[in-house]
C-alpha cells in the first residue's frame, strides 16, 4: 500500500511523475455518484423535473460524454462550450443557451443546431432570435432570464439575482408585460417559460423562496393580462460545496427539497399549475471530483514573518484565489503521513503578487520537488486557465475505475505560439 497520498485509489505521486506537473485530475466515479444523487433525489421524486448539468465548471468532449450517458442536459454560454456539445454528439435537444452578450454567429449555431432552449437575456435579443429563426424557416423555444432582485450570500463576483446585475431581464411589470406580449405574437419564438440564477457557491436554501415568490407573482399577472400559462421555470443552480474547512457541502435534496416545497405553493396558492422545474448544477457535480498537483520549487523563509513555498503553477491554472479571494485546502502528497510542523503560504510562479494558492498552509517540513496535492478544483479550474506568462496549460487526466485516461493533453510552447503570426516587414 502506497504511503503517498492517494485520490480514489491512485497514488498521485506517481500520477505526477507519470504525467508531469500541474496537473488536473478528475475521478469520473465521483462525478457519476453526484449525477446519480440528482437522479435519485430530484429527477425520481419529482414528476415534469429537469436537471442540465452547467458546462462552464468544467467540460471536455469527454465530460460531454459522461452527463449524456447519466441522462442530464447540458447548460452552455458561449459558442465554443456549445461546438464542444456539438464535436461530442451530445444531444442538441437537451442543450439550453445562456449567456448575457450572445452573438448573431452564437444564436445562428443554436438554432442550427437545433437546441432545446435559448435563454433570452435582454430585450433586443428577441429580435434577432426571430429574424434568424424566420430565415432559416425554424421555430425556437425561449425562455426569459428574469433577474428577480434577490442578493444571495456569496462573494459580490459571483452573485447574479440582485437588481444591479449584468444579467437577465430587469422586473419592470409593464415592460416585461410588452415584451412577453411581443413575443407571444411572433410565429418563430415559443416562449416556455422563465430562468433565474441567484448566485454561486451558495449554502442557503431558503433563499429560492423570495426568488420563487416573485416569479410566481409576474407569472399570475401574465396569465391575467396576457393569457399566457408557464410551461418550465428554470431555478438555476449555484449549489455550493465544501473548499477549505468552512460551510460543509450540502445534499443535493437540500436544495431541491425547499425548491419544489415553495414552486408548488406559490403557484397553487395563486390558482396557477405547478410548471416544469429544471435545476442547473454545476460546480455540485465536478468540483468536489477534481485536484491539481503541483511541484514545489523555491522555498523561501521570511524570519518571523513567512515561509513561502511556490509551485510550478498558480495564476494561470487557477485564478479563483486572486479573482475573488478563493480559499483551497491541500496536503503534501509524498509527506501525507509526516507530521505537520510548518505553516507555509503555497505561492504560484506568476510575476504577480496576488498569485497565491493558499496562504498559511499547515504542512511537514518541506522540500524542492515534493508533491503539492491541492483539493476540490473540479470546477473553475480548467476552464477559467489561462497562458498567462506564457506559460502552458495543464493536461487533464480522467480517473474512470482503475484506468487514468489523459482526456486533455498538456500544451507546449509550440501551442502558445500556435495563432502568432509575423508581419513581412518586421521579417526584413
Amino acid at each position: 500500500m502506497s504511503t503517498n497520498y492517494c485520490f480514489q485509489g491512485f497514488d498521485t505521486v506517481s500520477l505526477a511523475k507519470d504525467y508531469g506537473t500541474p496537473l488536473y485530475v478528475l475521478s469520473e466515479d465521483m462525478i457519476r455518484e453526484k449525477c446519480r444523487s440528482v437522479r435519485e433525489s430530484f429527477l425520481n421524486v419529482y414528476s415534469n423535473t429537469e436537471a442540465v448539468y452547467a458546462s462552464k465548471a468544467f467540460l471536455t468532449k469527454a465530460m460531454c460524454k459522461i452527463i449524456e450517458s447519466e441522462g442530464l442536459g447540458l447548460d452552455v454560454v458561449s459558442g465554443g462550450e456549445l461546438f464542444t456539445a456539438k464535436e461530442a454528439n451530445f444531444p442538441m435537444g437537451k442543450v439550453i443557451f445562456h449567456g448575457n452578450n450572445k452573438s448573431l454567429e452564437e444564436l445562428e449555431m443554436a438554432i442550427d443546431y437545433g437546441v432545446g432552449r435559448i435563454v433570452v437575456d435582454f430585450e433586443e435579443e428577441i429580435g434577432m432570435i426571430e429574424s434568424l429563426a424566420k430565415a432559416k424557416g425554424k421555430k425556437v423555444n425561449c425562455l426569459f432570464r428574469i433577474t428577480p432582485s434577490i442578493e444571495g450570500k456569496t462573494h459580490k463576483y459571483i452573485m447574479t439575482g440582485q437588481k444591479d446585475s449584468k444579467f437577465g431581464i430587469p422586473l419592470e411589470l409593464e415592460s416585461l408585460k410588452a415584451l412577453v406580449d411581443k413575443t407571444l405574437k411572433s410565429p418563430w419564438i415559443t416562449l416556455q417559460g422563465f430562468h433565474f440564477h441567484i448566485g454561486s457557491q451558495l449554502f442557503e436554501n431558503h433563499i429560492y423562496d423570495g426568488a420563487i415568490q416573485v416569479i410566481g407573482n409576474l407569472a399570475k399577472e401574465l396569465k391575467i393580462h396576457q393569457g399566457m400559462e408557464l410551461q418550465e421555470l428554470n431555478v438555476g443552480g449555484g449549489f455550493g460545496i465544501q473548499y477549505r474547512g468552512d460551510q460543509k457541502t450540502r445534499s443535493i435534496s437540500f436544495f431541491t427539497e425547499v425548491i419544489m416545497k415553495s414552486v408548488k405553493n406559490t403557484f397553487e396558492g395563486l390558482g396557477l399549475s405547478v410548471p416544469r422545474i429544471i435545476i442547473e448544477p454545476g460546480r455540485w457535480i465536478v468540483g468536489e471530483a477534481g485536484i491539481t498537483l503541483y511541484t514545489i520549487g523555491a522555498i523561501k523563509k521570511i524570519p518571523e514573518i513567512r515561509t513561502y513555498a511556490s509551485v510550478d503553477g498558480g495564476l494561470p491554472d487557477n485564478p479563483r484565489p486572486a479573482l475573488y479571494g478563493a480559499k483551497y485546502d491541500g496536503v503534501i502528497a509524498n509527506k501525507v503521513q509526516e507530521e505537520k510542523t510548518e505553516v507555509a503560504t503555497i505561492a504560484g510562479k506568476c510575476c504577480e503578487s496576488g498569485d497565491i494558492l493558499i496562504w498559511d498552509l499547515k504542512v511537514p517540513k518541506l522540500d524542492s520537488g515534493d508533491v503539492l496535492a491541492v483539493k476540490n478544483t473540479g470546477a473553475y479550474n480548467y476552464s477559467m486557465a489561462s497562458q498567462y506568462n506564457k506559460i502552458p496549460k495543464p493536461g487533464v487526466v480522467l480517473l474512470s475505475g482503475r484506468r487514468a485516461n489523459l482526456i486533455v493533453k498538456r500544451e507546449t510552447y509550440s501551442d502558445l505560439l500556435r495563432n502568432e503570426e509575423v508581419p513581412g516587414h518586421l521579417e526584413e
